[in-house]
Order: structure tokens, then C-alpha cells, then sequence
């Protein structure tokens, strides 16, 4: 048996099919995978993700600390009050630890890593710690609840308090702010505006069942990875994992290179990768004949002897047909072919920027 959310017995009672992920008992979808994806992308969906780890950051060299320990700089986050900042932790070898969010609270910083990185994740963060004048707080007493979709907001305000419903009035998208005991995002895993929630555990039960009588679908792991490829979002140990280095996992973005003097933990390998350039890069494949796409699969770029790997794929509900991410040589450009291997056959498929639907709609 894994870990358990504290709203396991409602995804029992919900008749969630239940699976482990990362150590942890979730719910897979609530009988209709592509219907929840569907409620995503043209009404409201939310899903636990309690079994997500928040730890809060504090103490006088809390901004120090993760000047270094992050290669994004969370000195961007001091325009606002709450200003979320996504960035990738290395290790000495350049290679991604865990990607994370950390949203700027004025003297502390609260940070959320994932579930399956969890234990590497905080040994890493409390070893570079020690060095800081920081506390490290796992906030284990709070759930939380992803909210997403056109409808989301609206949805959402209908069943929280006024100064709630007045805060979620007044956040910019990539800002958290709490109220009432309750942490409240613009954030989200899905290519829609919604909301990331954080509140005690003996509110979560109550919260989750105001939302569906709302009309806000109940939503599974599948659909969550369906929605965030559609994305082109990231997953750790997919994309990125210890090995991959951020510039290969389009995470290029993230890496704040100035000012030149923040020497961030693994900054000095990737920054000779920069000079030297990179070997290889994520794109996005589209096969839009029969057949799906799956990680693993070997992809061969025309006049390169060096094979690609697809590192997430599925069928994609919006578009109709299978999409990719995928690990190839820089020379795949955006607009060609190439071909990936599928049951023995090379299957011709289209190289495309690496973010298929935003919005609820196409963007390549």
C-alpha cells in the first residue's frame, strides 16, 4: 500500500481507479480519461496533488540559499508580492534534480517539488542548507487541489469565501497570495488559466465535494499527463531527470545567466555546454496518420547517423491525433520530417516546435 492523500477515501467513493504514482495511491481517471481531458480544455477539471511536497524556505539567507541552489534567480520574483518563479535544481554536473516552483512571500520564500523526487529532493536542499542561515519547513499539513480550465475561476469563486473569491480577483497569473489559512495560485500543469490551492487537510474533503457539486469534473493522472504534453510541459524522468542537462530539456529559458556573478550550483558545466553548443534538443513530433507515439521509441533524423528518443507521447484529444516530445540531434529543425520507429517500421513523422495546444487551442 502507498501513501494516501487525505482525500483517498473520496476518490474511493467517486469510484476513482486508483494506481501508485511515485510511492503514492491516485487517482488514474474516474472512468472517462479523455472526458476529463476534455472538461479541461473546454469547461473545468481539478485533481489532487497533495502528494506534492511544499516546503517553505526561511531565515536571513533564505534568498541567498536559493540564489544558489536554483538556476532561475528569484531576485525576478521581487517586482510582486507572491510572483511564482519556475526553475530547474542541478547538481554539480549540470544535470536536473527536480524542476520546482517558488513563489516570493516577502521575508520567506514557499517553494512545491514533486512527489517522486521527494526524498532526493529534501537530502539535496537540507545539504546545501547547511551552509545558510535557513529553515527548511515541510508543510505536510496541507492539501492541495489544482483547479483548471476556461471556467475554472469562476467556478472556483462560486464556492470560497468573499476575501477568498476577492483574492483570486486580484492575482496575476504566475502570483500566489494567502487568505483565510488557504494559499491560493494562478498557477497550473495544463496549458489553462486556473488555480493551485494549498489548505489544511481538514478542509480539503469539504473543499474538493463544494467544487463537484459546482460542476467542476473530477480529474485523473491520465488526463493530468494527456493536458500537459498537449502543453509541451515538462515531467521529470521523462524530459529531465539527474542526467539531462537543462539546455537539452528546453529549459534554456529558466537558466537566468546574469548577474554573472551568481555562481548557482552546476552553472559552470552548463555554461561551457553554451559556449561548446549543444549536442542535442527537445522538439515535438506529430504523426497524424494511425498509430500512437510512445516514450522509448527511436527517432532517425535524415543524414544523421545519431538516433533521437521520444521521451513522452500519447494520443493527444484535442488534436486527434499522436504528438511527441522528443530527445534529438540540434540538427531536426522545425517544419522538417523525420522518421520514428514503430513496431519495426520507420513511420514518417512532422518535427514541430515543442507545445502543441495552449488555450484549448493549436499553436504550432
Amino acid at each position: 500500500m502507498g501513501n494516501k492523500t487525505v482525500l483517498y477515501s473520496t476518490h474511493q467513493a467517486m469510484n476513482g481507479k486508483l494506481v501508485d504514482f511515485g510511492g503514492w495511491d491516485m487517482p488514474l481517471h474516474y472512468g472517462s480519461q479523455i472526458e476529463e481531458h476534455h472538461k479541461v480544455r473546454q469547461s473545468s477539471g481539478m485533481f489532487d496533488v497533495s502528494h506534492m511536497t511544499v516546503v517553505d524556505v526561511k531565515g536571513a539567507d533564505a534568498k541567498a540559499y536559493l540564489q544558489g541552489l536554483l538556476a532561475n534567480d528569484v531576485s525576478k520574483t521581487e517586482i510582486l508580492l507572491g510572483k511564482a518563479l519556475y526553475s530547474g535544481m542541478l547538481n554539480p554536473q549540470g544535470g536536473v534534480i527536480d524542476d520546482l516552483i517558488v513563489y516570493n512571500m516577502g521575508s520567506w520564500f514557499r517553494t512545491v517539488v514533486n512527489c517522486g523526487t521527494r526524498e532526493k529532493d529534501l537530502a539535496w536542499m537540507n545539504k546545501v542548507a547547511a551552509d545558510f542561515q535557513v529553515e527548511l519547513i515541510e508543510r505536510e499539513d496541507l492539501a492541495m487541489i489544482a483547479i483548471q480550465g476556461p471556467e475554472a475561476i469562476a467556478r472556483t469563486k462560486a464556492v470560497v469565501s468573499k476575501a477568498c473569491a476577492a483574492l483570486i480577483d486580484s492575482l496575476a497569473i504566475f502570483q500566489g497570495l494567502a487568505s483565510d489559512g488557504w494559499f491560493i495560485a494562478r498557477t497550473g500543469y495544463t496549458g489553462e488559466d486556473g488555480l493551485e490551492i494549498m489548505i489544511p487537510n481538514t478542509e480539503a474533503v469539504a473543499f474538493w465535494n463544494a467544487l463537484a457539486e459546482a460542476g467542476v469534473a473530477p480529474c485523473g493522472l491520465g488526463s493530468r499527463d494527456t493536458l500537459r504534453l498537449e502543453a509541451g510541459m515538462n515531467l521529470y524522468g521523462h524530459e529531465m531527470d539527474d542526467s539531462i542537462s537543462p539546455l537539452v530539456a528546453n529549459m534554456g529559458w529558466t537558466i537566468a545567466w546574469q548577474p554573472s556573478e551568481r555562481n548557482f550550483i552546476g552553472r559552470d558545466v552548463i555554461q561551457a555546454e553554451k559556449t561548446t553548443g549543444v549536442k542535442q534538443k527537445l522538439v515535438g513530433l506529430i504523426l497524424r496518420e494511425r498509430g500512437v507515439l510512445r516514450a522509448e521509441q527511436l527517432v532517425t533524423i535524415e543524414g544523421n547517423s545519431e538516433k533521437g528518443v521520444i521521451t513522452s507521447g500519447t494520443f493527444s484529444p484535442t488534436l486527434g491525433y499522436s504528438i511527441a516530445l522528443a530527445r534529438v540531434p540540434t540538427g531536426a529543425l522545425t517544419g522538417s520530417h523525420c522518421f520514428v520507429e514503430m513496431r519495426g517500421k520507420q513511420v514518417l513523422v512532422e518535427v514541430v516546435a515543442p507545445n502543441f495546444v495552449r488555450n484549448g487551442k493549436q499553436v504550432f
